[in-house]
């Protein structure tokens, strides 16, 4: 099933040759000349609705999009996957359909209870078919026409929804070959949904298998948006390993914005892989400052494991991928807002909550610390709090909760730090600050362990390894070094879920903050692209914090 990244991501190598050139065509380099200032739309939808380049509600809130992707029409049985990525605090899920080109088409009372589910969840539903994945390079793929005309054949299951779904015409629609050819389809893909008396925000994704690495999207948006009457669309740019320096995520999300033109990050990677290295943190927070949605690819399921958020469609089971998107820094929990449509806001509400009591801190480790405060009161009611680390007179966001304590992770052993609490209401007021508590983390602690080291793919002069680490102990390991040796000349070149060391043969990671916490009886995982010659054998000893684990 998808996603192999082989299947949308080509050689690296030939993009590189052409890209230059490619952004010189089509003005990616002069944002200011391809981006028109984008006019304000005409007639908004029912629901809904862009407004001077930002997505609304149909109350005009501004709507954020925080979510995930989900393979639905791969595992139409996996229908819990909508309720377990609201509990972790999505607002949002992309939702994988097929038009029956290249897949078995998702009928209309699947696509119906798919809505009902979403809506069940308080989730905002975006709509896509994936049979369009890569048209004019990867033969099987469909057209934006057919996938008008799948959209048009479900308008009875669809109208009246605009409140609650957004209608992503097509997947990834044209692939590197020839991506100008893009543009017109897309054009008459809209306007054929509009004649057919769709009201609905539609979304359309970017050529280049979804990167737009050669500026195509870039350079026509504006005449694209412009085609739409009811000025109800926004673009979806996919971001992978083309997308691995800072300069060109925040070059790109800013073109847009500076233009008014609305933008949502539609599917996203982190981990790396042979073509490279996303640059995720970068995403995130250039995504949080802009204010622009972002769904990351994607629950569970896929054919390259690496980007599964969870294991096994199981909540409880995050990747290292998944603790990143949901719990790590401006993920999803902490800046996920609930839809107004379902009562997640009150647009009549300025009255801020009290503010919290002075926080306690408790099961201070090495690298985490449970704080815990007298819950604040509002007019309406508390939706959450935020904790912040105090530093002078900085601020820094470090852990949201929508109870009265939180853990604050990812800290370093034997240091001080000054913490304080914020709350919320769900209209975004927000209360005073409260006094601040000081808390010395401890010293890392030794813990027993077990190792388990795999090779999940091999490449002549590369591969890419997995190390699952699980705490055998009573107590949680908080804060670790994994040490290990290779046998064969390897190297490790990028990582995720640690940070490596290395000299010589020998090894070092030490942990991600979102790995840094290994619970009692409970497992991380750390993944790496490695190089490597003729042998590839498996280190056979692992150390954690300087004991010896046992291999499985």
């Amino acid at each position: 099933m998808r996603r192999t990244r082989s299947t949308t991501r080509k050689s690296l190598l030939a993009r590189l040759v052409t890209v230059l050139l490619g952004l010189v065509v089509v003005g990616a380099l002069c944002p200011a000349v391809a981006l028109a200032q984008a006019e304000p739309p005409g007639t908004q939808a029912t629901g809904l609705h862009i407004s001077n380049g930002r997505l609304l509600e149909g109350n005009g809130n501004d709507f954020v999009m925080r979510g995930v992707n989900h393979a639905h029409t791969w595992y139409p049985n996996e229908t819990q996957s909508l309720a377990d990525v609201k509990a972790l605090g999505a607002n949002t899920v992309r939702v994988v359909l097929a038009d029956g080109h290249r897949w078995t088409a998702n009928s209309a009372a699947d696509v119906a209870n798919v809505v009902t589910q979403c809506k069940a969840n308080k989730l905002i539903c975006v709509l896509e078919v994936h049979d369009t994945t890569g048209y004019g390079e990867e033969a099987a793929a469909g057209t934006l026409d057919q996938a008008a005309d799948y959209w048009i054949g479900l308008k009875n299951v669809l109208a009246g929804q605009e409140n609650y779904i957004i209608i992503n015409i097509g997947n990834e629609p044209w692939g590197n070959t020839d991506p100008a050819g893009w543009t017109a389809p897309t054009t008459a893909a809209i306007k054929k949904l509009r004649a057919a008396g769709f009201e609905h925000t539609i979304m359309v994704d970017a050529p280049n298998w979804g990167q737009d690495w050669q500026g195509v999207m870039r350079a026509n948006a504006q005449s694209v948006y412009a085609a739409d009457t009811t000025g109800n669309l926004i673009f979806s740019i996919h971001m992978y390993s083309v997308f691995d320096t800072a300069a060109e995520i925040t070059d790109y999300l800013n073109a847009f914005v500076t233009a008014k033109l609305p933008l949502v990050i539609g599917e996203f990677g982190g981990p790396a892989d042979q073509w490279g290295d996303p640059d995720e943190d970068t995403m995130l927070a250039t995504a949080e400052q802009l204010d622009l949605g972002y769904l990351a690819w994607s629950w569970s399921g896929n054919t390259d494991p690496i980007l599964d958020l969870s294991i096994g469609f199981d909540p409880t089971q995050l990747s290292a991928w998944g603790q990143r998107i949901f719990n790590g820094v401006n993920g999803i929990a902490q800046t996920s807002k609930e839809a107004t449509i379902y009562g997640g806001g009150n647009p009549g509400d300025t009255q801020a909550p009290t503010t919290p009591g002075t926080p306690t801190a408790s099961a201070v480790t090495a690298t985490s610390a449970t704080l815990s405060w007298t819950a604040s009161t509002d007019n309406v009611g508390v939706a959450g709090y935020d904790v912040v680390r105090v530093s002078g007179g900085t601020e820094t966001k470090v852990a949201a909760s929508t109870t009265n304590s939180a853990t604050v992770s990812g800290l370093t052993a034997k240091t001080a730090y000054t913490f304080a609490v914020y709350a919320r209401d769900a209209a975004g007021n927000r209360s005073s600050r409260s006094a601040t508590v000081n808390v010395t983390t401890a010293d890392t602690p030794a813990g027993n362990c077990s190792v388990g080291y795999r090779v999940v793919g091999e490449w002549q002069g590369g591969f890419q390894g997995e190390i699952t680490i699980r705490n055998t102990g009573t107590t949680a390991v908080n804060g670790w070094t994994l040490g290990f040796s290779f046998a064969n000349g390897q190297t490790v070149s990028n990582m995720w879920g640690g940070t490596p060391t290395q000299t010589g043969a020998a090894v070092s990671v030490t942990p991600a903050s979102y790995t840094s916490t290994i619970p009692a009886a409970g497992s991380v995982t750390v993944g790496f692209i490695g190089t490597k010659g003729a042998t590839n054998t498996a280190p056979t000893a692992f150390t954690l914090s300087g004991s010896a684990c046992t291999t499985t």
